[in-house]
């Protein structure tokens, strides 16, 4: 059952019968030809840090810059009095940087810094926040007091803490908002004459997602498990390459206590200079830990990619910039070392962190994906010895080769055949077109190889030339899944991208989920993914009009699949052209005496430009009607400019 905010219409339950006029197009599902099995990865989710989807979006933590390690250590700080910058016997060896506050020597001054927070640090009436930090006194007791500012710059809640200790030690304490304020600072004051080391300075809200203390914003994240994900690939994208090497994302430097996780340059700050944000780092503390306790959380298979040693080919054309091939071997140790941290008894060294880190049972990790979009020969010629030395250790492993940046073209037909060649199980296609190449590919994959690797489709969006998340990118997208759907014996894993995007420090888009600190609001995109991801069915069911699979005949783009578990057949009928069409369902099988209930779900729109944004966050939802079913051909209307699912259970 969809998991949507939307209208349900019931009651009327719309009779949808039996006998069809002549001139009505009839789609034919053979209801007794059981087709290729639906994998359960088949729709899910592909996560790249970009548009500030980390820190500053999922990943809950509220301060920027909590230690100080920017390359400009204030920035997202102001500080006031004494404050010293130090890293003398810092307690965090990989974040040695924190900060000392002495006394400003006077009754009517004061020592302290604020923090600015994601375009502001916003705050939610009766909502709890946890606020953290390493502390020391430099002697004896020390108290700061912590303050949460409004936009006047008013403090409207206060608290203070003792610090007790002359050793490092974690205090915490948790403060209830009494207003709502959309763009606030976190203030720290020293309230006493001696002086006080602060180091890891956090602020998350209590309520998290399942509760982590390290967690996720919960809004956020739950919108991605009413997705209902059977794949969740992670961290990226672009960033696994890095701009250059020292800045791929390295996943080793991502787990373990998350005080002690380095900074690293967020590959996106400067890549689009036309929307630059230079305080955009990744503070990992959305690491590869988090990444996979969320894929289990949510139900979806964890899929991380790690570096092929080949930096972002986009923007390093010297060879040099590389990992030679004869220098892959610690690459491929960090691979091997990947599946041992998601899959390891406790005894082996990996598996003991995941361990140590709360999580002893395993991860089952059944895919690892190895490079991003690289292409040439320098591509297949750096994965060849991760395959070997993956298939080696661990034989069971599904290994996801790529096609390249393009989804056709001089290196996507070269790179196919050298993934044959090594043999992966899955290529990972990309596709970001426009709504016209949606459409002209509805039977892309009618004729692929079935002897070959299997498809993933790793990251696709329709992109209209306005380049916003309208009601057309979205039916594109919904017309050309039915022929991921119809072909699910080679497709076995599709995933939208980009995923996040904040309003206000965006790069790219469209994306899937749109934010600011307060509120999100899902795309119309997003609905298509959620009706397909709660409706993928068990199996395929072969469905055609007049003897064809139906991929854009008049507009139409049609698939089957029967859900064997609750006996339910689902059938997903797209209609882009501008008129209305005149349908018989003729569920091939079905006794001409049969009786059933069904629903039928609709998403439309008039306005083909409109967009779901967070002023009007059901612009178009899916309407939901119930309808009954007596025999075994079901006449209906399609809407111009339209999707539709009719669900039907005997």
């Amino acid at each position: 059952m969809l998991n949507l905010k939307q209208s349900i219409i019931t009651g009327a339950a719309l009779s949808l019968f039996i006998t069809a006029a002549a001139q009505n197009k009839e789609l034919t599902i053979q209801t007794k030809k059981i087709g290729a099995p639906i994998q359960p990865t088949m729709y899910g989710l592909f996560f790249e840090d970009i548009n500030y989807a980390a820190d500053g979006g999922l990943y809950a933590e509220m301060i920027k810059n909590r230690s100080f390690e920017f390359p400009q250590n204030f920035m997202g700080w102001n500080t006031f009095g004494n404050v010293e910058l130090t890293t003398q016997n810092a307690p965090f060896e990989k974040n040695p940087h924190y900060v000392r506050l002495t006394s400003a020597n006077h009754g009517h001054k004061a020592t302290g810094l604020e923090n600015e927070g994601f375009f502001g640090v916003a705050y939610k009436k009766g909502e709890d926040y946890r606020f953290s930090v390493w502390a020391k006194s430099d002697k004896g007791e020390s108290r700061i007091k912590v303050e949460f500012i409004n936009q006047n710059n008013d403090p409207f809640e206060k608290q203070e803490i003792k610090i007790d200790s002359k050793e490092w030690k974690k205090y915490e304490v948790v403060i209830k908002s009494s207003q709502t304020v959309a763009k606030g600072k976190l203030r720290i004051f020293l309230d006493s004459k001696n002086g006080v080391d602060l180091e890891h300075i956090s602020l998350f809200p209590v309520d998290t997602y399942k509760g982590e203390v390290n967690g996720l914003r919960k809004d956020l994240a739950q919108a991605l498990e009413d997705i209902n994900p059977g794949v969740f690939r992670f961290p990226g994208g672009c960033i696994v390459e890095g701009t250059d090497l020292e800045t791929r994302y390295d996943w080793k430097k991502s787990v373990g206590p998350v005080e002690n996780r380095p900074l690293n340059e967020n590959r996106w700050n400067y890549t689009f200079q036309h929307r630059m944000y230079p305080d955009y780092f990744q503070s990992y503390g959305l690491g590869f830990y988090e990444y996979f306790l969320l894929s289990e959380q949510m139900g979806a298979e964890p899929l991380p990619i790690v570096s092929c040693g080949l930096a972002c080919q986009f923007q390093n054309d010297d060879a040099s910039a590389h990992v030679a091939v004869c220098d892959l071997d610690g690459y491929i140790q960090d691979a091997l070392d990947l599946i041992e941290f998601a899959n390891g008894d406790t005894t082996t060294t990996w598996g003991k962190l995941r361990a140590d880190m709360g999580h002893p049972a395993s991860f089952n990790l059944k895919y690892i994906g190895v490079g991003n979009e690289q292409w040439g020969s320098e591509y297949p010629e750096r994965l060849e010895p991760f395959v070997k030395a993956i298939r080696s250790k661990y034989p069971k492993m599904q290994i996801i080769g790529s096609s390249g940046p393009n989804s056709e073209g001089k290196e996507f037909d070269y790179l196919w055949p050298e993934m044959k060649k090594l043999k992966v199980d899955l290529v990972d296609e990309h596709f970001y077109r426009s709504e016209e190449w949606f459409l002209n590919q509805g039977a892309r994959y009618d004729k692929y190889d079935r002897k070959g690797p299997k498809v993933f489709a790793g990251e696709y969006a329709c992109h209209p030339k306005n380049r916003k998340n309208n009601f057309m990118s979205a039916l594109s997208e919904a017309a050309f899944m039915t022929g991921l759907e119809r072909n699910a014996d080679i497709v076995h894993m599709a995933t939208y991208a980009p995923l996040f995007a904040h309003v206000e420090g965006w790069q790219w888009r469209p994306d899937m989920i749109w934010f600011d600190n307060l509120n999100s609001v899902k795309s119309i995109n997003y609905y298509v993914q959620q009706m397909y991801g709660h409706n993928p069915g068990t199996n395929v069911l072969p469905l055609t009009m007049d003897g064809k699979s139906v991929s854009g005949q008049d507009g139409l783009f049609a698939s089957a699949v029967l859900d064997k578990n609750t006996k339910t057949y689902i059938v997903k009928v797209a209609n882009t052209s501008d008129k209305a069409q005149n349908l018989v369902l003729n569920f091939n099988g079905f006794a001409k005496n049969a009786s059933a209930k069904g629903t039928k779900t609709v998403l439309i729109s008039e306005n083909l430009d409109v967009e779901n944004t967070l002023d009007n966050p059901n612009a178009v939802i899916p309407v939901e009607s119930s309808f009954s079913v007596s025999g075994n051909k079901v006449e209906v209307e399609l809407p111009a400019k339209s999707f539709t699912m009719y669900k039907v259970t005997l």
